[in-house]
């Protein structure tokens, strides 16, 4: 029988796999895949920019390297403004640890040198070391001494940052028109702030790599590039010279405050701005807020008579008026529209020439001037001479002044006008119109910058521009320049301003060899307790050139509210002009046009200039000035030797003329901080390492004259190759018997010194003698005679 075949269970290979379980950990995964992938795009692709910043700033720290500030030159390419490398003092914090109030309590004994200075204050450097984790500043640009005190300390955590700090050779010379710099090393005032983004260059950047401990791996550097220098149409010799005048004349009349500008009448440079009182840059720490303002440009008063020169020029321009012509000063009274005008009440005039009503400074003779104009006219040429708008001197805060349009004139504003009132001026507007009158009716716009150049001192490219008078006007005129007066009535005007100083109101003008032009004024300030004019708060000033016959300077010299002696520009302002214009002459040789004054005849013109046959009188008055001039104690060797015979050594020779980084004038403010790189204020240095004469090895020098004290400078090397100069530093006194007063300002700069004339011509004596060893910025005493 058959049987069918059995048929075999088939048993399955695998465990049966669950679908729904696969399928949730199927999307476990795919889920887990799209959150991881989609984390890495949002931090590698969306994140990106932000954790790569983040790294670095983990990884690599990066400092802005400063670059270093243009240097500010006068035209004959003398430093003004410089920067100089100085230490600053930071620390790590992280490194400190519980040492912080002990290691604070350390740097502020020998960092914190100045009470009113907190930032060095041992309860402020805590503060910071506490507030920061890797950096807090210990003190900013110290003096080397105190650099080198802090490094013997050796403490952890203490490090050393070299910093520019921007340094004024010759302190507060031209203040005011180079301004100074903050902290951060921006300009905040004057040329500084002018040209602070052409001066300040493009920084550089340093990137260093640091470990997990935060040390310095390596690092990169990017070069800053420096700012562009600025030469100036200032010349330092001359600015000296005015504001040496103008210190004496506010010392001796107390006035609230002077300005002196002195301009090249043909091409508007500016030769000296000289303000009182100034502030020194380099102590920004000290400054009074009252002597940071450039007073020439934004300082506003009312002329007076000095104005009523733009009166008279316009009435002999526009009105056919001449220097010959009569006017009728009425006794010295005038009424119109139920106001009366007063000459001054000593005057009463009566019919006199135009010339003569201008030379004794008739109010009257002026106002009847500018009704010939008339008003539409007199505002017309009041503008031309650049009254009422800005001159665009290279200065900061230059104000327009004030001047009212002629419809918004009242009846009688057009006599106020006439003598300097109802109108505000500055300095410079004021000195610039002298100038249009002086270089034949061309208004030229006034200058201070000479040019802006990369070039430093040393370059064959950048050349001094010593200034040379010249008679004419440029070929091309530059932007702004137009004619105001015609030429003859330009000459004219000449011949009348050199009438007021020969002859009127502007005698003490006179000068010894030249013809000078001028004109006083005297306005009165508006009292605020009665809101009108005071008769004791007064401006005077004057404003000339010379000589007559080819003008090379025209000057102003405006002095506010004098209190002591006369109060007027003829006895206040007009003596500072005849100082200023017979030195400045002098030192740029210009030729003489007058007959030279000597003997008694100098003596009566000018009390300080000594004829030839000088006494040994003499010389012990020259020393009394020096002694005086530069302050010596009682006790200095220099004292007792200004008049002594020096002999030096050929060693010692060539010490004294080795060159002289910069000068320091008398009265500057401490200076300490740049010991060991430029010389120490100079009354430190006469109390300091006085010196003694040389002893004398036989019977014969022993009976000689005694010598000069011989003081050699010191000079230390130090071990990382750089050179420190002791700040008490002398240099040899040099001859300056025979040589005109140019000639012996130039040589005594050269040296580092100054010099402080007397009387004029040709040098005759000097105090101290040539060969004495004084320090770098002391005055020399010049007795100068014909």
């Amino acid at each position: 029988m058959n049987r069918a075949p059995r048929q075999s269970q088939r048993k399955p290979l695998t465990a049966p796999i669950r679908r729904v379980r696969f399928a949730w950990v199927a999307i476990f995964f795919c889920a887990w895949v799209l959150v991881i992938g989609g984390r890495l795009v949002w931090l590698q692709v969306v994140r990106h920019s932000e954790w790569v910043d983040k790294a670095e700033r983990q990884q690599h720290n990066t400092f802005a390297v400063a670059p270093q500030r243009g240097i500010l030159y006068d035209r004959n390419l003398r430093e003004l403004a410089m920067t100089v490398k100085m230490d600053s003092i930071y620390v790590d914090p992280s490194e400190l640890g519980e040492n912080r109030a002990t290691t604070a309590e350390m740097l502020a004994k020998l960092v914190h040198t100045d009470a009113s200075d907190n930032f060095t204050s041992e309860s402020q450097m805590l503060a910071r070391f506490n507030d920061s984790k890797h950096f807090a500043w210990v003190a900013r640009r110290v003096d080397a001494t105190t650099a080198d005190r802090v490094r013997e300390l050796n403490l952890k955590g203490v490090y050393f940052q070299k910093e520019f700090k921007r340094f004024y050779p010759n302190n507060d010379l031209a203040a005011q028109v180079l301004g100074y710099v903050g902290s951060e090393d921006t300009g905040l005032g004057g040329l500084e702030q002018q040209f602070d983004d052409d001066m300040h260059g493009t920084p550089g950047q340093m990137l260093t790599a640091v470990d997990a401990k935060r040390h310095v791996m390596a690092s990169v550097e990017s070069e800053p590039l420096p700012g562009e220098n600025l030469v100036l149409t200032i010349d330092a010799n001359i600015q000296h010279m005015a504001e040496h005048a103008l210190d004496e004349q506010m010392a001796k009349v107390k006035a609230l405050h002077g300005t002196i500008v002195v301009q090249d009448p043909h091409t508007g440079q500016i030769l000296a701005l000289a303000i009182s009182p100034r502030f020194n840059p380099n102590d920004s720490r000290h400054m009074e807020p009252g002597s940071l303002t450039n007073l020439a440009v934004s300082d506003v008063y009312e002329p007076g008579s000095t104005f009523k020169l733009v009166t008279y020029s316009a009435a002999l321009d526009a009105a056919g008026v001449e220097p010959t012509d009569m006017v009728d000063c009425q006794g010295g009274s005038m009424t119109m529209f139920g106001r009366t005008l007063h000459d001054d009440k000593a005057d009463h005039f009566g019919v006199v020439t135009v010339q003569y009503a201008l030379e004794h400074s008739s109010d009257v003779g002026a106002a009847k001037m500018a009704l010939k104009v008339g008003p539409n006219n007199f505002y017309k040429y009041i503008k031309g001479y650049g009254f009422g708008g800005r001159s665009g001197v290279e200065l900061p805060s230059e104000t327009r002044g004030l001047l009212t349009n002629p419809k918004k004139w009242g009846s009688t504003s057009i006599l106020s006008l006439a003598i300097g009132q109802e109108i505000g001026v500055t300095p410079i507007q004021l000195v610039t119109m002298v100038s249009t009158i002086a270089n034949g009716g061309v208004y030229m716009p006034p200058r201070v910058l000479l040019q802006s150049t990369d070039e430093m001192k040393g370059d064959a490219r950048l050349k001094p521009a010593a200034f040379r008078p010249e008679n004419q006007l440029p070929a091309t005129l530059p932007d702004g320049a137009h004619r105001v007066i015609k030429e003859l009535t330009a000459a004219k005007m000449r011949s009348m301003m050199q009438g007021i100083v020969m002859e009127g109101t502007g005698t003490p003008a006179q000068l010894n060899g030249y013809s000078a032009g001028g004109k006083t004024g005297t306005a009165q300030k508006i009292d605020p307790a009665t809101h009108t004019y005071s008769h004791t708060k007064l401006v005077a000033s004057f404003a000339g050139f010379a000589p007559v016959s080819s003008p090379a300077i025209s000057i102003a010299v405006v002095i506010d509210t004098p209190t002591v002696g006369s109060l007027y520009g003829t006895t206040v302002s007009a003596p500072v002009f005849q100082v200023v214009a017979q030195q400045v002459l002098e030192y740029l040789g210009v030729p003489h046009d007058q007959p030279l004054k000597t003997g008694k005849a100098l003596l009566a013109a000018a009390p300080e200039a000594m004829p030839d046959d000088a006494t040994s009188e003499n010389i012990g008055d020259l020393n009394a000035m020096f002694d005086e001039i530069n302050n010596l104690p009682a006790d200095d060797p220099l004292r007792a030797s200004s008049s002594a015979g020096s002999v030096t050594s050929g060693a010692e020779a060539v010490l004294a003329n080795a060159p002289v980084a910069s000068t320091e004038p008398r009265g500057a403010g401490n200076s300490s901080w740049a010991v060991g790189l430029l010389p120490a204020k100079v009354l430190a240095a006469f109390r300091t390492d006085g010196g003694t004469g040389s002893a004398m090895p036989d019977a014969t020098a022993a009976n000689a004259a005694p010598s000069a004290p011989v003081i050699a400078p010191q000079v230390q090397a130090r071990a990382n190759g750089s050179v420190v100069v002791d700040a008490g530093r002398r240099v040899a006194v040099p001859a300056f018997t025979g040589n005109s007063l140019r000639s012996a300002i130039e040589a005594a700069a050269a040296m580092g010194l100054r010099v402080e004339p007397v009387g004029s011509g040709i040098a005759r004596d000097q105090a101290p003698v040539a060969g004495t060893m004084v320090p770098v910025g002391t005055e020399v005493v010049v007795r100068f005679a014909r």
